[in-house]
């Protein structure tokens, strides 16, 4: 799957292992690495299997995560163009082959 990180500052964190273990601990640097290497080798969102993936709601809608550690999450959106959608207007997600990265964190607090 194509991965775009247009934000510089998700870009250091996905791309520097010191940045990973400086802001998420080890633990959450090492999930993150295996996060991003399982959105490498799949062919579209719905093969992901580790980390519950999901599609998110409310004011999130459109987004999906898959889990990070504690409740962080690793937050993307379609990058597709045009971004599939069904007759109620959500995202397809069995579509989507290229996504990008738009949050790391826990989006609860």
């Amino acid at each position: 799957m194509d991965i775009l990180i247009p934000d510089s500052d998700l870009q250091k964190l996905c791309s520097t292992e010191r940045e990973q273990n400086k802001r998420l601990g080890k633990a959450g640097a090492k999930k993150l690495r295996a996060r991003l290497a399982d959105l490498q080798a799949a062919s579209r969102v719905t093969d992901l299997v580790a980390g519950k993936p999901h599609p998110l709601k409310g004011d999130r809608a459109g987004q999906f995560a898959v889990s990070l550690d504690g409740g962080r999450r690793l937050v993307f959106e379609s990058a597709n163009d045009p971004i599939p959608v069904g007759d109620d207007g959500s995202v397809v997600w069995d579509k989507v082959t290229a996504v990008r990265i738009v949050f790391i964190g826990d989006y609860h607090d």
